[in-house]
């Protein structure tokens, strides 16, 4: 009977993954005869197990993590699955360990499943001050193998429990990892991404830490587990992958020692605010008159209009002073960037704000993460996780944030880096907040045509453009830094027309568009007496960004978009119009965006209109699939649009 019932679990649990796949640290020949994973065609390998288990030491009171894993390699670009990297860290009096590696590599050969074992010769380290890498390679990895690993690892470093990452660049059959937490040690626990839990259980185990003295805390037990976890594949329109990756963090909180002492770790927003308001770094360089005494020109603080006022102190900053790129909140000094004239992004903004103040135009730092370092934790603060600082200013009731580190962004307009979404605003007077960041104006580009046909077989017109909010940044900066350089990107880029005649018509680093007209030729495509002419001679997108089957994590913009394509072609009366593209006119899901392709005859002068229009910054991914189909349109109407003209 027993042997029925083990039976019938086995092949519920076979069925529940995968008819080719198990769930567990066995090796099956089917397992090995296996070729694709059916639930993503495109995978390199396959995480068919992932097991993790972190308890303290009942002895040693150090935290041990232990670690197995079973990989299928799947493809060439998997092989390098089998090398591995662990990462131990060192402290003044102590430093991590990794116990009992084992590694294995499984092969079908001749019908039979061979094993290769990893040796401990094959295990290399590499140490530093600041931590030890440990490296080892599995032997006789290629196409259809099996690997599996396994290793401890034990820390003292119990600030940080030992982190779980459900999620990662191959798709993950089965995910699990279990934590015993002593009572004494409180955490807070930050779940990141959108994947639910296929199982999550908790339970209380007594006296699981007992001291010599008869003291003992009672742990708490957790599962957690995901099952069918897409691989996370990085594409374009997002911040970094650390925003949605699926996994479990923790940061103690609370120290509890047996002595009776109380530790506590992670402090409140309160208590946040007023080591913030004393750092020599941070508080102590803000607010402060004495600092700025004599900066300003009389020119500037003579004006009364407060907004005219503020836009003129932004430029000052901009002309006068230069970011060297760093973004560290350490070594912050004002008085040394006023007297050297280069410093960081707290240093430049800083004084920004110590500027406006003393103008009596109130000001907040706003502590930022950017695009590139992922979220800031909201639960709870921490510190660490900022790396960059913006300053918020409200004048007669509208709010501006503002950023002087690059002269090619205007009053109001912030880098790109910094379109994460929240920033800290930090008010000593009536405490912290969060303040969402949303660039509300659209960016654009636009382009306006006009040709006239020739029967010499060349077409020849002028194109005026005009590109603003974020699409002016890069195009002024361009132009400013070297022209002709500029130019001959274009030409370049523009190869199936001739660019003569090129002109920038609009354009200050202070305004935040840059217009140019250039005059054009172009060679249509001739098949006998007939020409055909794809009306898009500029595109906005060459290809379909969006490739993925699916997508699991935002499609991040950062700022609403329009794309607007207008051309008047003017007909030779030598030729006869014989075919024009079919209107278009699609929109997304929720009006979040459009597409519109409109045509028209009148007598001899064809015109296009063609406007693509983004109304979000920020997409869900359930939205993926509808993108991705939106920009199939997109492309296919500026790729493949033709317009067919007969010569009489």
């Amino acid at each position: 009977m027993k042997h029925h019932i083990l039976i019938i679990a086995l092949i519920s649990s076979f069925f529940s993954f995968s008819q080719s796949y198990v769930a567990d640290m066995l090796i099956r020949k089917s397992e090995l005869q296996a070729t694709t994973y059916s639930k993503d065609s495109t995978a390199n390998a396959l995480v068919i197990y992932d097991y993790g288990n972190s308890f303290v030491n009942k002895k040693t009171f150090w935290l041990n993590s232990q670690f197995k894993q079973k990989i299928k390699i799947l493809k060439p670009e998997g092989i390098d699955r089998g090398e591995f990297e662990i990462i131990l860290y060192k402290g003044k009096s102590t430093e991590e360990k990794i116990e009992d590696i084992k590694g294995t590599t499984y092969n079908l050969e001749n019908g039979k499943i061979v094993k290769t074992h990893l040796t401990e010769k094959a295990v290399f380290r590499e140490e530093n001050e600041k931590f030890t890498r440990v490296k080892f390679v599995l032997p006789n990895v290629k196409v259809g193998s099996i690997i599996t690993v396994s290793y401890e690892k034990q820390s003292r470093f119990m600030a940080k429990y030992q982190p779980w990452y459900f999620q990662g660049q191959d798709p993950v059959l089965y995910s699990e990892y279990n934590t015993s937490i002593p009572g004494n040690y409180i955490y807070h626990i930050k779940l990141v991404g959108s994947i639910p839990f296929t199982d999550h259980k908790t339970s209380l185990e007594k006296h699981c830490l007992e001291t010599g003295r008869g003291a003992s805390a009672d742990c708490g037990v957790s599962k957690y587990v995901m099952e069918n976890i897409p691989a996370y594949k990085p594409e374009d329109y997002t911040t970094t992958s650390l925003n949605y990756t699926s996994r479990i963090e923790y940061e103690l909180s609370v120290f509890n020692g047996f002595d009776g002492r109380i530790d506590k770790i992670t402090k409140t927003w309160k208590d946040a605010d007023k080591e913030l308001k004393v750092d020599p770094d941070f508080g102590k360089q803000l607010s402060k008159n004495s600092l700025v005494k004599d900066v300003l020109p009389m020119s500037i603080t003579s004006i009364t209009d407060q907004l005219k006022k503020a836009k003129a102190i932004y430029q000052f900053v901009l002309d006068n002073y230069i970011w060297n790129r760093k973004t560290e909140r350490y070594d912050v000094s004002v008085k040394n960037l006023i007297k050297e004239k280069v410093g960081s992004v707290f240093e430049i903004n800083m004084l920004l704000e110590n500027l406006l103040t003393s103008q009596g135009i109130e000001t907040f730092p706003v502590l930022m993460s950017t695009r590139g370092n992922g979220f800031a934790t909201k639960i709870y603060p921490v510190l660490t996780d900022f790396n960059y600082l913006i300053l918020k200013t409200t004048i007669d009731q509208k709010n501006y944030f503002i950023d002087a580190t690059n002269k090619y962004h205007t009053f109001g307009e912030l880098p790109f880096r910094a379109l994460n979404q929240y920033g800290r605003l930090i008010d000593f007077e009536i405490g912290s907040y969060w303040e969402d960041i949303e660039v509300k104006p659209y960016s654009s580009q636009t382009h306006r045509v006009e040709i006239n046909s020739s029967l010499d077989n060349e077409f020849t017109g002028r194109v005026q453009s005009r590109y603003t909010g974020y699409h002016s940044h890069q195009p002024k900066q361009d132009y400013d830094e070297n022209p002709t350089s500029y130019l001959n990107d274009k030409i370049n880029d523009l190869t199936e027309i001739t660019i003569e005649d090129h002109e920038v018509i609009d354009f200050k680093t202070s305004k935040s568009n840059f217009s140019e007209t250039y005059n054009i030729t172009i060679e249509p495509e001739f098949i006998g007496d007939k020409i055909y002419l794809n009306p898009f001679i500029i595109k906005f997108f060459e290809e379909n960004p969006f490739k993925l089957q699916e997508r699991s994590y935002p499609i991040d913009f950062g700022y609403k978009d329009i794309y607007s394509y207008n051309m008047q072609i003017k007909i030779d009366e030598g030729f006869k119009i014989l075919e024009i593209p079919e209107k278009i006119n699609y929109s997304l899901p929720n009006s979040a965006g459009s597409v519109i392709f409109n045509l028209e005859q009148k007598d001899n002068t064809i015109i296009v209109y063609f406007k693509v229009k983004f109304n979000l910054p920020i997409y869900a991914p359930d939205y993926y699939p509808y993108l991705k189909l939106f920009m199939d349109k997109v492309v296919e109407l500026q790729n493949n649009s033709v317009i067919v003209l007969e010569k009489q």
